[in-house]
């Protein structure tokens, strides 16, 4: 028996009526296809990790497609964060700009030895599909890929014994895969669950495993506690609402582009795929700097210094947690001038 898939729309915080309709339509859309299920949340971003919408997130056993305003690199680290990992599911449906920034950053990473934080750890077995709701304005386009996407699994075999969740709102019993179909399998039109909670807007940095080295920047950078290490000395932001608000001064000091804030103005910060291969640029341009042409590192410390004179504390400028982004320049590979240069010193002339 094919598997059952969980949608998941993540509606908009700022209620506008055109969104809300987009939402509802999609929604609508799905609701009479077998196999699909639908819970719908809250801004993924807003929610706390001890809520009740969390909770309904955190029931979903299988692949599960998230439907939401944020970009899709956004969404899938702020489900991680709170405990909801799985692997990347690629998507058909993206915006032009992100198709080719996609390829920049896969063969970008092709050349990359680093260690990111994201090879260390376990992920759970099944995938994750982001859709960014701000591609388009056609419920259609989301309800069609959803479609494709649950085609796209329902070619996987579900093993005796194996479990299916049969809702998502809250804990349902398990469905069985010796159930005929009548009993809850994926002839069952969907199940559509609403999660309704009171929350104010958040701010805070969401971490991207996948490009994170573990380096530390952020952390020395930050003065308002908002980061942490785990039990493995790992980075993680361990008091979240510690954070400023509207201050996105880590994310620019970050050498990896490896922090975001998903409500911020900048695409390149709140998470687009767009300068995956900032690596290769300027920050400085990736992040707009001011016409006085002032530096990324520049432009963070005086947001920090406005949040810190804000809390009453005293500017710190460019002497606190400013990195040295060519600190290991000598513990790269030696290259062909380099081997020269060591011949020639060895001459003793």
């Amino acid at each position: 028996m094919a598997k059952r898939i969980s949608v998941v729309v993540s509606q908009s915080p700022s209620k506008n009526p055109a969104k809300r309709k987009l939402e509802e339509d999609i929604v609508a859309g799905l609701l009479f296809e077998n196999g699909i299920d639908v819970t719908i949340v809250p801004n993924l971003y807003d929610i706390k990790p001890e809520s009740t919408g969390m909770l309904a997130l955190r029931q979903i056993a299988g692949n599960v497609v998230v439907v939401s305003w944020l970009f899709e690199r956004a969404a899938h680290w702020i489900l991680d964060r709170n405990a909801i990992t799985g692997h990347v599911g690629e998507v058909l449906l993206k915006n032009e700009e992100e198709e080719e920034d996609d390829a920049e950053a896969e063969h970008a990473g092709d050349e990359d030895e680093k260690d990111r934080v994201i090879d260390s750890r376990s992920l759970k077995n099944r995938k994750i599909y982001c859709l960014d709701l701000k591609i388009s304005n056609r419920a259609e386009d989301f309800i069609d890929e959803v479609k494709r996407i649950h085609q796209e699994n329902a070619v996987q075999i579900v093993g005796l014994g194996d479990i299916i969740n049969g809702g998502t709102s809250m804990p349902t019993p398990a469905i069985d895969s010796n159930l005929s179909p009548d009993e809850g399998g994926i002839d069952q039109p969907s199940i559509v669950n609403r999660v309704e909670e009171s929350g104010g807007r958040r701010w805070y940095p969401v971490i991207d495993y996948s490009r994170c080295t573990n380096c530390m920047e952020c952390i020395d950078f930050c003065l308002f506690g908002v980061y942490g290490v785990d039990a493995v000395d790992t980075i993680l932001v361990e008091q979240p609402d510690n954070c400023r608000k509207g201050c996105p001064a880590c994310s620019r000091v970050c050498p990896e582009n490896a922090i975001m804030f998903p409500q911020h103005k900048t695409p390149a910060i709140a998470g687009s795929s767009d300068g995956v291969a900032s690596m290769k640029i300027d920050l400085s341009q990736l992040f707009g700097a001011p016409a006085e042409g002032k530096s990324a590192e520049e432009i963070a410390a005086l947001e920090r210094d406005e949040q810190l004179v804000a809390a009453g504390r005293d500017a710190v400028g460019m002497t606190v947690g400013i990195p040295r982004r060519q600190d290991d320049k000598s513990e790269q590979a030696k290259d062909d001038l380099d081997d020269l240069v060591d011949q020639l010193n060895d001459l003793d002339i």
